[in-house]
């Protein structure tokens, strides 16, 4: 497989279709090397529109929603940012190069080794992989400038909502399968401005808190 070949055709027949035009989004696509993150079994897979499987039920996102999230999220350098659910630590890598510094929550603590050695072979050293369940939210480093859900909830926790600054954004999934969108709130001075951005469906998170179930 010729890897640049893969890349570009990657970035050009599902990456840019889903509106990813941003130069700095597309360029860092090309900085940030997908293939160091996927695991040696699933190599060949490395630019298939499609989620990878990362071992114990846990995938990857697939190419364009991880771009797309990067585009939309509008992550500035001076800014820091909460990943909940590492699983490779990509999307972690792709946040550090734009922010200054992020703090990533993995539940799994073999994911949690394997996105620090991904992470540290690619030289990044402005992200923390914290070992914990961030499914209700994250409390050490709040308020954050921007949080990232890289995993599915039916319902978005308000702990979420009260860890981010004011005139920070969260992004999360939101719905159940097989309909869901990701969407990005705003806090405001006086509230939170909710955007849908996209429909999709992508796994939950582990542990996401389930909406109440009413019998009647």
């Amino acid at each position: 497989m010729n890897i640049e070949q893969a890349r570009f055709n990657m970035i050009e027949q599902q990456i840019r279709p889903w509106d990813v035009l941003e130069l700095d989004v597309l360029d860092l696509l090309n900085v940030v090397k997908r293939e160091n993150f996927v695991p040696a079994s699933h190599k060949n897979l490395a630019f298939v529109d499609t989620e990878i499987p990362l071992g114990n039920g846990y995938t990857m996102l697939t190419p364009k929603l991880e771009a797309r999230i990067l585009q939309d999220v509008q992550l500035k350098k001076h800014e820091n940012v909460l990943e909940i659910g590492t699983g490779s630590g990509y999307m972690a890598a792709l946040l550090a190069h734009k922010g200054r510094h992020v703090t990533t929550v993995e539940i799994s603590p073999e994911l949690k080794a394997q996105a620090e050695q991904n992470l540290a072979a690619a030289g990044i050293t402005n992200v923390t992989v914290e070992l914990g369940d961030g499914s209700q939210g994250w409390a050490n480093g709040a308020p954050f400038d921007l949080i990232v859900l890289s995993g599915s909830v039916p319902l978005l926790p308000e702990a979420f909502l009260q860890q981010v600054k004011v005139g920070g954004r969260v992004f999360a999934i939101i719905g159940e399968a097989p309909s869901m969108s990701g969407v990005l709130v705003t806090r405001t001075s006086d509230g939170y401005e909710q955007k849908k951005l996209f429909e999709t469906d992508v796994k939950p998170l582990q542990n996401a808190a389930k909406p109440s179930q009413f019998t009647f």
